[in-house]
């Protein structure tokens, strides 16, 4: 049932959509002209040894620009990915730009993972941001679309 699986991950509201694209700045002008909103600046993700990112189970150098658009309750998230192996660099390389994942805010990060990768949808790439944490789960063949789970520390 399609409302157990929302309920699973939280209040049910999806708080981010997410586009990885090649130009950050040349994409976020773009999207901020078509929205009528001003063109948001970006940020480059912290290294390794700031983030703890892994990618398929393994350190990487992965890192990515990010820019958002905030639309009402939800944000737009652009990402530029550079520096080395990750799921943003796979998905590029992949699909070209387009709509990356979507992202729901979440407490209890390991149950709903170890949920997720009991339904066959793995984790890709985790790691940390200022005040929280991340995991994108490989949900692309039942739902067309990667999933991200973001969880605040307290």
């Amino acid at each position: 049932m399609a409302g157990e699986h929302l309920e699973a991950l939280g209040s049910g509201t999806i708080c981010q959509i997410a586009v990885v694209v090649r130009d950050i700045e040349r994409s976020a002008k773009t999207y901020a002209d078509l929205l009528g909103v001003d063109v948001p600046g970006y940020h480059l993700t912290g290294p390794e040894e700031e983030t703890n990112i892994r990618y398929r189970g393994r350190p990487t150098p992965g890192r990515a620009k990010l820019a958002f658009l905030q639309m009402g309750n939800i944000s737009l998230e652009l990402i530029e990915p550079v520096g080395g192996p990750s799921i943003w660099q796979e998905y590029l390389d992949a699909n070209g730009e387009g709509v990356h994942h979507i992202a729901f805010r979440i407490k209890g990060m390991d149950e709903h993972v170890t949920m997720l990768e009991d339904k066959g949808m793995p984790v890709v790439q985790t790691g940390d941001y200022k005040g929280g944490r991340y995991s994108y789960v490989d949900s692309a063949a039942k739902l067309g679309v990667l999933l991200e789970l973001l969880e605040s520390y307290p």
